[in-house]
């Protein structure tokens, strides 16, 4: 059975990030993460009768929550590939861009997609069911050390080496296929008052992994800087440090490493310019809606400078 929309996922800081666009009534918006559509919805209220919206989102189920508005263009793919989608629909330059980062409720509270361990489910977490890798295939053939990897990078637990060796010791015994043995794989290592703290890193990282979601991300990032025209808008909502940190300083300049470059003529070359400081939800927000709690709005505004005519 479908959710309906709002239940499928509440969108988070929906005001704040749509009013970051600054919508045009005419204007060409992306909406990269469409989920239940929320913000798409919030869009499409802004946009006049000659706006137009084009929504991405690799995950099968959100295709049902697709209003029927001939200003929506519906493209069910990862926003990863935006610029080949937007050039096969005729669009070479968009006003603004907004992405919520963030795993839907939906993918959360479906047991037999894999993301929580709060429930008992397939070790799956493709955000696409099409792909080929699975958290399972990475727990029973990963080797410690690229487990350990995983774990420290993606999910910044300290004591990654020691899930890593957990794992590999459990396997051994019996294949990891769901997530309640992957939960009792780690557990001797899991001090009871961080138990669920320590379990929410390693299954980002897991799910980070699978959905190969920075490079995504990075992806995304670069090709919004082709793609928004001067004066457009770029709004992005993460939800951990991982994403905030590509997000700022992609933002700051213009690259990952957060060193601004100078151009042949010594000018700086930065596309974005930041408006104001980031965004997090009000108290009554996250009372409303637990999971916004750790969302950052970052928006920035597309420069004149070194813009492609």
């Amino acid at each position: 059975m479908t959710k309906k929309p709002d239940a499928y996922h509440i969108p988070v800081l929906l005001k704040e990030s749509v009013d970051a666009l600054n919508i045009r009534p005419d204007g060409v918006y992306v909406d990269a993460t469409f989920g239940g559509g929320g913000h798409s919805r919030e869009i499409l209220k802004r946009l006049g009768p000659e706006g137009k919206l084009f929504a991405f989102d690799k995950d099968p189920d959100a295709a049902a929550n697709v209003p029927d508005d001939p200003r929506l263009v519906f493209i069910p793919s990862d926003f990863r590939f935006l610029k080949n989608h937007l050039r096969f629909h005729g669009v070479r330059r968009i006003d603004g861009l907004l992405a919520d980062l963030g795993i839907s409720s939906h993918q959360i509270d479906t047991p037999e997609r894999g993301f929580s361990y709060r429930f008992e489910g397939r070790l799956d977490m493709r955000m696409d069911a099409g792909g080929e890798l699975e958290a399972a295939k990475i727990v029973n053939e990963y080797d410690e050390e690229e487990l350990a990897r995983i774990f420290s990078q993606y999910g910044e637990l300290k004591n990654a080496r020691n899930l890593a060796k957990a794992i590999v010791r459990y396997r051994k015994e019996k294949p990891i296929r769901t997530t309640t043995e992957l939960v009792e794989a780690v557990s001797p290592h899991l001090p009871k008052k961080q138990a669920n703290k320590m379990l929410s890193k390693l299954f980002q990282a897991l799910r980070i992994e699978v959905n190969g979601e920075l490079e995504a991300l990075k992806d995304m990032l670069r090709q919004s800087a082709e793609l928004i025209r001067p004066g457009g808008r770029l709004a992005v909502i993460t939800y951990h440090s991982l994403e905030d940190r590509l997000v700022k300083r992609f933002i700051q300049s213009g690259n990952f490493e957060g060193k601004v470059e100078k151009d042949f003529y010594g000018n700086y070359s930065v596309p974005f310019k930041k408006m104001g400081k980031f965004i997090t939800p009000s108290p009554a927000e996250v009372e409303a809606n637990p999971r916004a709690r750790s969302a950052k709005l970052r928006v920035a505004e597309r420069t004149e400078q070194n813009d492609e005519k």
